[in-house]
């Protein structure tokens, strides 16, 4: 969960890979009791949406919505989109809607056609609002992603989660805002459905790695000897050692507010990490020509520890501008470190984050 760009704890729900239970008919359980937590504001300060034409709270009346304030590189969000998809799925017919209010961090976010490429790449097929100028966050007085409002049919705000978790209880809000509404027969509960590479919940009994920014404006844990030349060209190299949770640039890198660009082919970004998973939000070239890569993990290929966008011998390209899934270790989560050589010039590195 994010604060205002800020880290904040996270309550994470372990996810086993169980396939869906066949739909049947199902009274819900006995009834929570749901404050009124406000009116649902407007939707109208979108500036555009995906999925869907506009919807406003008028149309949504009668239905009941959960409103998930989400932006696409973030992991948190990420991870929270197995839950999404399939209760949209399961519920749609008996009246639930789920918005996703694509509220942007980075300002590559704010690009309909990257945000269009990731919807589609990520399975996400509801509405999603595209909310560039914050309009709708501020209306709910949002500060988290992710976020969950669920809605009922009167327009009425009845429950909110704030970061990953609490998965059951939300489904279970649902239902009973469903039946609220006259659908008493609804279909099984979801339960913990199936997903894969950045969707798959977080090892929490191995994370001892925080999301680490690397423009010079949030950066923590940099270890390079050189001091940051902010928005300027500077060589950078690798202390001999990584302590645990510390980074290092290595070669010409000019270092702005929010990521770091590579100067030069050969370019390397090294961590020293805890956690099953390591991802990295990385752009190509500003032409948009694709940047090959190459990854360590304490000098030798990731074999089996390679992530979705990483092959066994360490290779991967960068292609579009979104999250990388660059390990998924295989065997005993230990501390290591990871380098990632950039083959060509250009690369954008943003933000670190773990699983």
């Amino acid at each position: 969960m994010k604060k205002v760009f800020i880290v904040a704890a996270l309550v994470f729900a372990a996810i086993a890979g169980l396939t869906q239970t066949p739909a049947m008919a199902t009274t819900p359980n006995k009834a929570e009791t749901l404050p009124i937590e406000g009116i649902v504001p407007p939707l109208n300060g979108a500036v555009d949406w995906l999925n869907s034409p506009p919807l406003s709270v008028d149309q949504l009346r009668g239905k009941v919505v959960i409103v998930n304030f989400w932006t696409y590189s973030c992991i948190n969000c990420l991870r929270t989109l197995p839950y999404l998809k399939t209760w949209s799925k399961k519920y749609r017919d008996q009246g639930l809607v789920v918005i996703g209010v694509h509220t942007p961090e980075f300002a590559f976010e704010r690009g309909l056609g990257n945000v269009k490429r990731a919807a589609h790449d990520l399975g996400v097929d509801y509405p999603v609002a595209i909310d560039n100028k914050y309009a709708v966050w501020q209306a709910f007085g949002n500060q988290y992603w992710p976020a969950f409002y669920i809605v009922d049919a009167t327009g009425h705000i009845r429950y909110h989660q704030f970061g990953e978790g609490n998965y059951d209880k939300s489904e279970r809000v649902v239902r009973q805002l469903l039946a609220e509404a006259g659908h008493v027969s609804l279909p099984t509960p979801v339960g913990v459905p199936q997903a894969a590479g950045t969707q798959v919940a977080s090892d929490e009994r191995d994370l001892l790695s925080t999301e680490t920014y690397i423009g010079y404006k949030q950066a923590d844990g940099f270890a390079s000897p050189e001091k940051v030349a902010p928005d300027a060209l500077r060589t950078y190299t690798a202390p001999a050692e990584l302590p645990l949770n510390t980074w290092s640039l290595q070669g010409p890198w000019t270092v702005s507010g929010d990521q770091a660009q590579a100067g030069a082919a050969s370019g390397k970004i090294s961590y020293r990490f805890h956690a099953r998973d390591l991802h990295l939000v990385l752009a190509p070239a500003a032409d948009g020509k694709p940047v090959r890569f190459r990854v360590t993990i304490d000098g030798a290929a990731p074999g089996a520890s390679h992530g979705t966008d990483v092959a066994a011998d360490g290779s991967g390209t960068i292609d579009s501008v979104r999250l990388y899934q660059l390990v998924r270790q295989a065997g005993k989560v230990d501390d290591h470190t990871f380098t990632i050589e950039f083959l060509d010039a250009g690369a954008k590195a943003y933000a670190f984050t773990f699983g």
